[in-house]
């Protein structure tokens, strides 16, 4: 391994011990999940939703620079500049829409306040999650960038102004850190109505310092590193992240009275209280239902994108009628393509 990403590794490994060790102390050395799941498990899945929203801004803008070299070389100052703007506006817009919230607050009840922003939270995770699946962001969203970049740049070499230049790889550069920045400012909101700044805070930290790892080995490492597994297992945790939130949100729902409660009797004794403190499972058949129906919409997704790549690429395929057609769908599910690249 290279001396950056044993750095990388060891750095990783010192923050877990030292959470570790934070936790121990704080619970007199014998932490226990059900004393305050909501702080704790909380910041876990912030942490775990800045994280891939880092990943996924790195993985943009590495993306943008990877062709500047030589003489273009120095364009990727205006972009990284945009990239800085972009997180300055992402924290002018975390205490603007704090404000906004805070003065619905004063009339309209803090159970409906949190409902509401839980089911907005919701909503942007289901797109976050929607976008990983689909074809279009990679495609879309990243390509859409390198062909804004590349015109920029032949717009230099054919004279143009400098200045005009670095002004749109500027607004390049912030674009792809805004709108990530964007929606981790959307989704927070439910878990500081419900929380505090506090738990909000740790765990966009620890996102922050993950991401921060990502980004020093990827710029100034130039180490290549395997994103799409990692982004691959960041999505895995954002569905579970997604299961806990509807379940909370079912349940802060039933608490504000816009739906019923339904207890299963016959499930009460199998699902424990850790469970709902840990995974918002509760035994009502709102919570369980509404679950159900987010795992569906997620494997549902996840399985119609598969499908489509698969059709895609049979269609596109040298007509050969030896072929198997089906044994090539069946092998494309199970090994879809790096659409990242």
């Amino acid at each position: 391994m290279h001396i950056a990403a044993r750095v990388a590794w060891v750095a990783g490994a010192l923050a877990v011990l030292a959470l570790l060790i934070w936790q121990g102390v704080t619970a007199g050395g014998n932490p226990d999940p059900t004393l305050d799941r909501g702080r704790t498990a909380a910041s876990v899945d912030i942490a775990v939703l800045v994280f891939r929203e880092g990943l996924e801004c790195i993985l943009v803008i590495s993306a943008i620079t990877a062709s500047m070299v030589g003489n273009s070389k120095l364009y990727r100052r205006p972009i990284g500049l945009g990239a800085a703007v972009a997180f300055v506006a992402t924290l002018l817009t975390w205490w603007a829409v704090v404000g906004i919230i805070d003065s619905i607050g004063d009339s309209v009840p803090a159970l409906d306040i949190q409902a509401g922003t839980g089911l907005l939270a919701i909503v942007v995770l289901l797109v976050v999650m929607n976008w990983f699946f689909h074809k279009f962001y990679w495609s879309g969203w990243i390509s859409l960038h390198t062909k804004k970049k590349r015109k920029l740049l032949k717009d230099a070499d054919q004279g143009h102004s400098r200045t005009r230049v670095a002004w749109g790889l500027a607004i390049l550069g912030f674009t792809s850190l805004y709108r990530e920045g964007f929606e981790v400012v959307l989704f927070l909101q439910n878990y500081r109505l419900k929380l505090g700044g506090s738990a909000v805070l740790h765990g966009v930290i620890v996102g922050l310092i993950f991401a921060s790892m990502v980004a020093v080995l990827t710029f100034v490492a130039h180490r290549k590193l395997p994103y799409k597994r990692m982004l691959i297992l960041t999505g895995g945790l954002l569905g579970v992240v997604l299961l806990v939130m509807v379940g909370e949100q079912a349940q802060e729902m039933q608490l504000a009275h816009w739906i019923g409660t339904t207890p299963i009797p016959s499930l009460e004794g199998v699902i424990r209280p850790w469970m709902g403190l840990w995974f918002a499972i509760f035994p009502t058949v709102e919570t369980l239902v509404a679950q159900a129906i987010a795992a569906a919409l997620v494997i549902g997704s996840y399985a119609w994108v598969q499908l489509q790549l698969a059709r895609q690429r049979v269609a596109s395929a040298p007509h050969d009628m030896s072929r198997d057609v089906s044994r090539d769908i069946s092998v494309a599910l199970l090994q879809p393509r790096n659409t990242a690249n």
